[in-house]
């Protein structure tokens, strides 16, 4: 149901950008939430109805932020480089992205095709920055070593456990 929503809306209406706002400053940690912008129609067609989106511009404001709280309050200020970014020219069009300097696998601000989305299933949870702080599974060791190091902890602990135990007094 929710990816045929998504799917008639971009067909009807030009889908130009997304807004992804960190986790959990609407709701509980872990919430994602997107702003979606939106509108209806152009100056040459106001009345378009039919394969309105054919680009969509995504701002990442989640990936490597701080988590947001009492103590981390998300403000303005963290948002003036989208508004910066998206910007308006004379005739009322938006965003500006292609003025913006830095674009790319790096910035925060990229476009995808419409043909993209669709390929994807028409999800709109697009990203593309890695968080500093996420693992990366290429880099990790081969299961059968993460399994030595392990049983080698376990080995360890369990002997520790077992001189605790004559210490104490503890038949064996």
């Amino acid at each position: 149901m929710g990816t045929d929503v998504r799917r008639d809306l971009m067909d009807k209406c030009n889908l130009h950008t997304i807004l992804r706002l960190p986790t959990g400053i609407f709701y509980a940690q872990g919430v994602k939430t997107n702003v979606l912008f939106f509108q209806k129609g152009t100056a040459d067609n106001p009345r378009q109805e039919h394969g309105c989106t054919q680009r969509v511009w995504v701002y990442d404001l989640r990936s490597n932020m701080p988590s947001f709280g009492k103590r981390t309050p998300f403000g303005t200020q963290h948002l003036k480089p989208f508004e910066d970014a998206y910007g308006e020219d004379a005739n009322g069009n938006s965003p500006r992205a292609e003025n913006v300097e830095g674009l790319g696998e790096t910035s925060r601000f990229r476009v995808f095709s419409r043909d993209f989305i669709r390929e994807r299933g028409d999800s709109l949870d697009i990203s593309w920055l890695k968080d500093a702080d996420s693992l990366n599974a290429a880099d990790l060791p081969a299961p059968e070593v993460l399994a030595g190091e392990a049983i080698a902890e376990l080995t360890e602990a369990l002997h520790e456990l077992g001189e605790l135990m004559k210490a104490l007094g503890a038949a064996e």
